[in-house]
């Protein structure tokens, strides 16, 4: 369901939860905060690193943040493993995107599409996939971060968003999967008020190899910006045990269905 926000964008629904807020007029109108403190990510990596060449998205939704990318570095190639075909077509239609685009969107969840998906095949991987609120418990492993991992180049970026309780004892899981996968370089990014576990919420994980990416620069972007947020960095010795196909959890569902991202 695409529902007016009565300020000139939209809010995707999906499963009872905003999914997506899209602004045909200006794509840097980026509505939620998580979505704005990737493209600082984004930024701050092509002002240091490279501008991204290519990028994988894992989860389509209303297609936001590709529509950003496309609208900050024309004619990047972009590939969007979005299963829900329906959701697809809905968006299509109703939020058409931009000419010259160069965003193919692929029917196809993430595990099997990255798995299709050749070595060092993307600058950066972007994980943002939710089913009913939370994070798929697929998308949690260690063997799912090691294929996320093969698909990056050596400098690659990966970002992805969690959802998780003041405690996060769910994200040092994921966090120790995805080092354990050998992107040991670690950041969340979020706002004050996540960060110091005052409440549920969005954190985004920014991840690559030893060297390619330097923290200080991450946080003075994100100091920069106008959103009240911070980066902290990632303490091997609080990551916990690694999520394994037999004990993967989804993410923990929201204290407040419908509501938690629309702050």
């Amino acid at each position: 369901m695409i529902v007016p926000d009565g300020h000139g964008a939209a809010i995707v629904w999906l499963d009872g939860q905003p999914q997506s807020h899209v602004n045909l007029a200006d794509p840097s109108d980026l509505g939620f905060e998580y979505v704005a403190l990737m493209a600082t990510a984004l930024e701050a990596y092509a002002a240091e690193v490279a501008v991204p060449r290519t990028l994988t998205h894992v989860g389509g939704g209303g297609l936001t943040l590709p529509r950003w990318v496309q609208h900050r570095w024309p004619g990047t190639p972009q590939i969007v493993l979005e299963p829900d075909a329906h959701l697809t077509d809905l968006v299509r239609r109703g939020l058409p995107l931009p000419r010259g685009h160069r965003i193919r969107v692929r029917a196809v969840d993430g595990a099997r599409g990255i798995g299709a998906l050749a070595d060092g095949s993307a600058s950066v991987v972007v994980v943002d996939a939710y089913a009913a609120g939370q994070v798929p418990a697929t998308l949690t492993t260690s063997s799912w971060w090691a294929q996320v991992t093969r698909v990056l180049r050596p400098d690659g970026l990966l970002l992805a968003n969690l959802a998780d309780e003041p405690s996060r004892r769910w994200t040092a899981r994921v966090l120790g999967g995805v080092a354990a996968a050998g992107l040991t370089d670690i950041d969340l990014v979020g706002t004050h008020d996540v960060l110091k576990g005052r409440r549920f919420g969005n954190l985004v994980l920014v991840a690559r190899r030893a060297g390619v990416f330097d923290h200080d620069d991450l946080a003075r972007a994100v100091a920069r910006g106008i959103l009240p947020a911070g980066v902290r960095r990632g303490r091997p010795a609080a990551y916990g045990p690694p999520f394994t196909e037999a004990s993967a959890q989804p993410s923990p569902a929201p204290p407040d269905p419908g509501r938690w991202r629309l702050r």
